[in-house]
């Protein structure tokens, strides 16, 4: 899927400072995914992280609701049988992969319904806040159906096996202060107005500082969760080229001449 083709109800804009907000937009079906929808995010997520301006990417749905998750009204189509529902399956799992695997940090801002495969990109962003009306569930015991392993995945890391057992077998839903409790979630905020503004606080924070150090460190962080030596190996060459970047000459005269950095992620 090319940039001409990309679904339109996944929205892209960008800041002067780098931060890029990727809205899904839908909010008369609550912002459920249809295919091609899943497929845009699969393609937007790495092609702004390449960009060498964007410092930070934040996701967020349109209205009331996050994400209630993979369009239904698809599944006797798409998914009604083994052999559809793995190409369907595989454009999920590209989306999850394209946001954790995304170079640089990203945001969810959740509000409202966050269900099923909504549960799973808000999962794959490494922060998440919510408001205190966000819920969260995993459905897919009351539709009959599984979860593909690497949706599941980033479910487990966002809230631990027990719990992520619980919701999957049980298909619960969490209040947002029970998300906060269990460590999905960083922060709780009042309403919608109070998590846009929280979350474009600390994406400004994210893009003040210096581009190279938190890829790095987003890629150190990443090697300890997975233990794979090539992330470790990536995780080192992303830390030894801050000792020889311009950033890292400006972060040490910044703070010799007690004021602020100019980091141009160089």
């Amino acid at each position: 899927m090319n940039q001409a083709e990309t679904d339109p109800r996944i929205r892209v804009s960008r800041s002067d400072d780098g931060i890029v907000s990727v809205t899904i937009d839908r909010a008369d079906k609550k912002n459920a995914l249809t295919l091609s929808m899943w497929q845009t995010l699969a393609a937007v997520f790495p092609r702004e992280a390449a960009d060498p301006s964007t410092r930070v990417i934040v996701l967020t749905g349109a209205g009331a609701d996050f994400c209630a998750g993979a369009d239904i009204g698809e599944f006797g189509d798409l998914r009604g049988a083994a052999a559809t529902a793995r190409g369907y399956e595989a454009a999920n799992s590209a989306a999850f992969r394209a946001i954790r695997e995304s170079a640089v940090p990203t945001i969810a801002a959740i509000a409202g319904i966050c269900f099923g495969g909504g549960f799973g990109i808000a999962a794959a962003c490494d922060l998440r806040l919510a408001t205190r009306d966000a819920r969260f569930s995993v459905p897919a015991a009351r539709l009959g159906l599984a979860y593909p392993q690497d949706a599941m995945q980033d479910i487990v890391r966002a809230c631990g096996p027990q719990l992520a057992k619980h919701l999957a077998f049980t298909a619960a839903r969490l209040t947002a202060d029970q998300a906060r409790d269990a460590g999905i979630l960083l922060e709780t905020v009042a309403d919608r107005p109070a998590l846009d503004a929280r979350a474009a606080e600390i994406a400004a924070a994210i893009a003040c500082n210096a581009p190279l150090s938190v890829r790095a460190s987003k890629a150190s962080i990443a090697a300890v969760e997975s233990r794979r030596p090539a992330d470790a190996a990536r995780a080192r060459e992303l830390g030894d080229a801050t000792f020889d970047s311009a950033d890292y000459a400006e972060g040490r005269a910044a703070f010799a001449a007690r004021r602020a950095p100019r980091f141009r992620g160089l």
